[in-house]
């Protein structure tokens, strides 16, 4: 999810001297938090201070990060609210940790099964709050305001930082640091004018893909062109502001032209078409004190830019699986992440990897782990966070994933309530995950379906035979 929340610059990492979280905050009184049980229940509001700091974890603020552990029975504060940060609350919960989210929409999914903080995420305020209450933050999106940033460093222990976050919060960084890994992207060139796109264009060829430097996800904030008659409207639509500065030939006059010579001002990148056999994604993980391991590449499939489908193992050759997840722990460990990275990739017919996108939490295609590894992506992330030995990744057995979406909820619920014949004759063990989001829309993830079978090939034939995913 790269929803534009404004450009988060860098700001001081947390230093093993400073203390951990709530260190030096002023004490909040008043400040309205949503509380609701783990069973779902009608949420009430509580004061702020009600819920604060363990005493263990503050003991620990002289500790190097690489050292501190953040023990269980502490609190996690996550930044989001959403179905990731749900399905981290479950499971960090089922090892003993409490969480507090800060989201602004009223009964979000995390807040149903831990305690919320209801305000927006630019809220210094709340922020402030929510550093109280935890003993380390993570968050489960990119787009981190960058006030609420460098506060809850400030104020906080927060293991993953902003370093990464800024780089992934824009796609020309995010590649830069990709490269500077050693790790292969496909070809690009910055666009801030029409004129730089055309003669990108003329560069990588087409067919090619204009996306935004910032924001987008599912298919948002691109365009595929296909040939030169399509390059203006696609510029016009995506950089509607520099659109309207442009005179004549596409040249940007005026202040506009100084801002463009740099790749921070740049709002678009045209990406060169890769022909790929397959998309897929690997999950991999970094603890503060080094430790790095991934899990098996899942195979994805899109529909209508919108993950449909994750296949476990990739339908791929065993020497590409491995070199796919090498790559992606030689990224995670050469960007100094800590917690989750998720490292998407194209795959060529000849083999060849190429690395499309990141993303710093748990990912969509990462959820097949909740059921089919001996350790899922969001325990995993816990762990990670709180400097906890990492838990091992092994595939337990087949699976596919399938997301629900809002027009297939109703459907997919409908299913679960009785005998499922197509699974006991394909020998598939579905299991349903859903969000507890409030609306459900067309084209909104509402949940996902992990299908458990010895064979991928029965699970594809459970998704086909049931009909549900044919609109």
């Amino acid at each position: 999810m790269r929803d534009a929340y404004g450009m988060l610059k860098p700001q001081r990492m947390l230093k093993p001297d400073e203390g951990t979280a709530g260190a030096g905050a002023e004490k909040l009184r008043g400040g309205q938090t949503q509380e609701a049980g783990a069973q779902g229940g009608n949420a009430v509001t509580e004061p702020a201070e009600r819920e604060t700091r363990s005493e263990a974890a503050a003991t620990k603020a002289d500790e190097p990060s690489f050292d501190r552990v953040i023990a269980p029975g502490a609190t996690v504060g996550v930044l989001g609210g959403g179905q990731l940060g749900r399905m981290m609350a479950l499971a960090g919960s089922a090892m003993g940790y409490r969480f507090v989210s800060l989201d602004p929409t009223q009964d979000a999914p995390c807040g149903q099964v831990s305690p919320q903080i209801v305000a927006a995420y630019d809220d210094i305020k709340a922020a402030r709050e929510l550093a109280q209450r935890a003993d380390v933050i993570t968050y489960e999106f990119e787009n981190v305001d960058a006030g609420v940033a460098a506060l809850l460093e400030e104020e906080s222990y927060v293991p993953q930082g902003s370093a990464l976050l800024y780089t992934t919060q824009h796609r020309l960084r995010e590649k830069a640091a990709i490269e500077a890994a050693g790790v292969p992207v496909a070809p690009y060139r910055k666009v801030a004018s029409l004129a730089d796109l055309k003669a990108a264009a003329a560069e990588l060829g087409l067919p090619a893909v204009l996306k935004t430097v910032t924001g987008g996800y599912d298919g948002k904030g691109q365009a595929v062109l296909r040939s030169e008659d399509g390059l203006e409207d696609a510029f016009r639509r995506l950089a509607p502001e520099r659109a309207g500065a442009a005179d004549g030939g596409g040249a940007v006059s005026g202040a506009a032209a100084g801002e463009a010579r740099s790749s921070e001002d740049a709002p678009l990148v045209l990406e060169k078409f890769v022909p790929f056999r397959c998309e897929i994604s690997v999950i991999a993980a970094r603890s503060p004190r080094g430790e790095v391991k991934s899990f098996p590449p899942a195979e994805n499939i899109h529909v209508n830019n919108i993950l449909h489908l994750s296949i476990v193992p990739a339908r791929i050759a065993e020497d590409i699986q491995r070199r796919a997840q090498e790559l992606a722990e030689k990224l995670v460990a050469g960007l100094n992440a800590v917690g989750l990275l998720a490292v998407e990739m194209f795959v060529t017919e000849d083999g060849e990897l190429f690395v499309n996108e990141l993303a710093p939490r748990p990912h969509n295609s990462g959820h097949y782990t909740m059921d089919a590894c001996a350790t899922s992506q969001f325990e995993q992330h816990v762990r990670a966070v709180c400097n906890l030995p990492l838990g091992e990744t092994e595939l337990l057995t087949p699976v596919v994933m399938v997301n629900v979406l809002g027009q297939h909820l109703e459907g997919a619920a409908a299913r679960f309530c009785g005998d499922d014949k197509e699974a006991n004759q394909l020998g598939v063990i579905p299991k349903l995950h859903i969000y507890g989001k409030t609306e459900s829309k067309t084209g909104r993830k509402m949940g996902h379906i992990n299908l458990l079978c010895k064979d991928t090939a029965a699970a594809l034939a459970w998704v086909e035979h049931t009909n549900l995913w044919r609109n």
